[in-house]
């Protein structure tokens, strides 16, 4: 048995939006159990790629409105990890 485990948080400070409050995401954490360390592999891979993808989308939205001097991507954190363990 294997068992999938990611973590995923972000934070957004103040000047990167018009609100004067941090935005903050306290650590998600989520388990999913797999029959074989392949599936799990499987799996872990295209969580990291959907991660990957939002977070580049993100980050390209926000240079966009940098462009207009309304956000700043620097003041954005993004944070995730994935692992597969045995059970």
């Amino acid at each position: 048995m294997w068992v999938l485990m990611y973590v995923f948080s972000y934070s957004v400070s103040p000047a990167a939006t018009s609100d004067k409050a941090e935005w903050r995401l306290l650590p998600t954490v989520v388990f999913q159990e797999f029959t074989s360390e392949e599936r799990c592999k499987a799996a872990k891979s295209a969580l990291e790629g959907s991660l990957q993808d939002a977070g580049a989308r993100l980050r390209s939205g926000l240079e966009d409105l940098k462009s207009i001097g309304k956000a700043d991507p620097a003041q954005i954190i993004i944070a995730y990890n994935v692992a597969c363990l045995p059970k």
